[in-house]
Formats: C-alpha cells, structure tokens, sequence
C-alpha cells in the first residue's frame, strides 16, 4: 500500500474520514463542560485529566478533518470541480484554525482551580475577546470549519460519489449545534455526522484502485494522470 499512491490516498482518506468525526463525538462525551458547569473554567477545573484527554481529541479530530477534506475532493475531480476549489480550501483553513482555539483548554482549567469561577471566567473571556484572537482563530474560520465541511459534502453529492442523506445528516449535526448552548444535546448532534462520514470513509476504502484512479480527470494532450505517468516511467 506504502509503495501505491493511488491504495495509500484511497485508504488514508477513508480512515481520516471515520477517524475525525469519531474522535470528535467521542471528545464531546468525554467533555467535563457537556455534563457540569457551562463555565469551562470550573467544570474543567473539577475534573482537569478529562479535560486535557478531550481538549487533544478535539485538537486531533479538526487537524485530521483538514486533510481528511483534501480525500473528499478527490473524488470531485470530474464534477462540481468549481463548487470543491471553493469550498475545499475555506474549509481545510477553518479546521486548521480552529484546533489553535484548543490551546485556551489547559488556561481554563489552571485558571479555575486558582480563581474564583468569576474571576477565571473574566480572565479567559478577556483573552478570547483579544482582537488578535478574534480575527486570527475564530471569525470568520469557526463558520467555515461548521458550515464549510456541510457545503462540501454538498459537492462529494453533486459529484455522484454520496448518496443526499449524507450532506443533509452533516449538515443537520454540524449547522444544528450552533442553535444551542454546550451540553448533552451536542452529543446526539455530533454523533450523526461522525456516522454519515464514517460510510463515506468506508466506501472509500472498499473502493478498488481502479475506481479511485478514475476520479482523475480523462487524460488529454499535456495532461498527466498516475497512468499516464506510470507508461512513461515504466
């Protein structure tokens, strides 16, 4: 598989695809903030070894939905080609910007269990409020981490690789969890898509390599595709 491209994409991004999403459902069941106090700073401050293990599977989980998102373009290479360059990169750079936001976790809990709840709580809202922070990790990269990765499984549809359940179950779990406050009710939210990208991941993988390599635009003069690379190598 190491030594194929064409195997080691195809698996690498259907593993990414079901191990992303999982790592965030599982993350927000483990959250000590979905089940106690809505201030992270004293319901982390309660329980700080679960709030570390959480914080690194969220980090983890949006830095490989990153490159997971590369795999879903892949497979819009003959259709929705437009629809994907646009939306592909605006939602690759949300979730790279959005794992930096992971760092304000240990501050939170450190913060609390040395601070009044207020006095935490004031300290972090001041920093997250900092311009520099705004602007370089939360708007508008936040939306285009939530809503980017909806629209473009909208395209992988589009493309005729999913079926129209799929964007509309991503969609509903991603989009919907931003009408609520954190807490339980994210967990069925995030759970969904972790299963409808989870089916896309494993049709990746049973894919065989021929039917990867024909997502690859038909060859023409002055184009290079693995095949065609492959002749001229050989």
């Amino acid at each position: 598989m190491f030594k194929d491209s064409a195997d080691f994409r195809r698996i690498a991004s259907g593993l990414l695809l079901i191990v992303a999403p999982l790592l965030q459902a599982i993350a927000v069941i483990l959250d000590p903030g979905t089940w106690g106090d809505e201030r992270e700073a004293v319901s982390f401050a309660e329980n700080p070894a679960l709030a570390q293990v959480q914080s690194v599977m969220y980090h983890w989980s949006w830095v490989l939905m990153a490159v997971a998102a590369f795999g879903l373009l892949h497979v819009m290479r003959r259709r929705a080609v437009v629809f994907g360059h646009i939306a592909g990169p605006l939602t690759i750079l949300g979730y790279i910007n959005v794992s930096g936001l992971l760092m304000i976790d240990p501050m939170e809990w450190w913060l609390g269990q040395r601070n009044s709840p207020e006095q935490a709580q004031r300290i972090v809202d001041e920093m997250l409020n900092l311009p520099g922070v705004v602007f370089g990790f939360q708007m508008p990269w936040l939306f285009f981490a939530i809503f980017g990765l909806p629209v473009l499984v909208i395209g992988v549809w589009r493309a005729g690789f999913a079926h129209w359940w799929v964007p509309l179950v991503v969609g509903i779990g991603y989009g919907g969890s931003m009408l609520f406050s954190y807490g339980p009710v994210i967990v069925p939210l995030w759970a969904a898509p972790a299963v409808a990208l989870g089916w896309l991941g494993v049709k990746m993988i049973r894919m065989s390599r021929e039917e990867w390599i024909s997502y690859y635009p038909t060859a023409a003069p002055g184009r290079t595709t693995p095949d065609s690379y492959a002749n001229t190598t050989a």
